[in-house]
C-alpha cells in the first residue's frame, strides 16, 4: 500500500515521501497516528504542487545547513569535566555538545547529534544531522577540570 509520509520517520523515509507499506501496518500504525495518510490519486497532486511551491524555500534551508556544518566543523570545541587520572565521572553526552555550541552562539538541537560513549579525556568527534541531506562532524576535546586541593 503507498502512503505519503506527513513526518519524519525513522527506517521509513521523510516526510513527504510516498512509500511502499504493508496494508495492515498503514492502516493500524501509520494513519491512525497521523504519521502518514493514503496515497491516493489526488493526494499525489496536491503534494506535487505543493513540493514544486516549496522547492526554493528548501534550497536557502540546505544552503542555511550546509553553511552552518562548515562554521561547526571548523570550530575548536572544549569540554571541560571532573576526571580523575584522565577518567571521567560521568560521560560527556550530546546534550553537553549542544551546550557547548549554544555558548559558542551555534544552536544544534541534542536530538540531532550522535556522541559514542566518551569516558575519558582526548579528542572525539561526534556527529550532527543538521538537514536530510547534510551532516556535519563536530570534532571536540575533553579535558579534566582543575581540581582544589
Amino acid at each position: 500500500m503507498e502512503v505519503i509520509l506527513i513526518k519524519d520517520m525513522e527506517n521509513l523515509g521523510y516526510a513527504n515521501d510516498i512509500v511502499n507499506v504493508k496494508p495492515g501496518y498503514a492502516n493500524n500504525y501509520l494513519i491512525p497516528q497521523g504519521f502518514a495518510k493514503a496515497a491516493t490519486a489526488s493526494a499525489k497532486k496536491i503534494l506535487a504542487e505543493n513540493l514544486k511551491q516549496r522547492a526554493h524555500k528548501d534550497a536557502k534551508i540546505l544552503a542555511d545547513a550546509q553553511a552552518l556544518a562548515e562554521t561547526i566543523q571548523n570550530l575548536p570545541l572544549t569540554i571541560t569535566v571532573k576526571a580523575e587520572e584522565g577518567k571521567l565521572f560521568g560521560t560527556v553526552t550530546a546534550t553537553d555538545l549542544s551546550e557547548a555550541l549554544a555558548e559558542k552562539g551555534i544552536t544544534v538541537d541534542r536530538k540531532a547529534i550522535a556522541v559514542e560513549a566518551v569516558k575519558t579525556v582526548g579528542e572525539y568527534i561526534a556527529t550532527a544531522k543538521l538537514h536530510r541531506e547534510v551532516k556535519a562532524e563536530i570534532k571536540f576535546s575533553v579535558v579534566a577540570a582543575a581540581t582544589e586541593e
